[in-house]
């Protein structure tokens, strides 16, 4: 698959780190460092704009070597990007540790995974087919 980037930063274009990646490294397109205090939140500008097919979309997500280390993850993971979406993409970081945090110009801070979805459309019903687990959740199964 083949997708449009306009790369308004100083980085490189995303990259799989290895040959079976699901997810691109996102860097932040920073000037300077920024501190993240602990339970805070930032808004960080990757300076990267994709055009998207239809019926795709890009998921930013953690980075599990920045959320285990640091304690960094991404506030509203999975981020959705939709395919007409021409903006910078953005990732928003949380900083769930005890100590203040420094992102750097270029850090990874997050990673891109390219889905494909299908829109749904409703069909009204007064009642829905029977299972075995019927309207039980969260934990009902006993499971887990």
């Amino acid at each position: 698959m083949k997708i449009e980037i306009i790369n308004k930063s100083n980085n490189a274009l995303p990259e799989y780190a290895t040959e079976q990646s699901a997810g691109l490294d996102l860097r932040a397109n920073i000037e300077g460092p920024i501190v993240i205090g602990s339970l805070e939140r930032v808004l960080v500008p990757t300076g990267l704009h994709i055009a998207l097919p239809n019926g795709y979309e890009a998921q930013v997500r953690p980075r599990s070597g920045l959320a285990y280390k640091k304690g960094i993850t991404v506030l509203n993971a999975p981020g959705t990007i939709d395919a007409d979406y021409r903006g910078d993409i953005g990732v928003i970081l949380i900083n769930m540790s005890n100590e203040e945090v420094t992102i750097q110009p270029a850090e990874r801070i997050a990673q891109l995974i390219i889905a494909k979805y299908e829109q749904a459309e409703w069909i009204e019903v007064q009642e829905l087919t029977e299972t075995e687990r019927g309207v039980g959740g969260f934990g009902s199964t006993g499971r887990g």
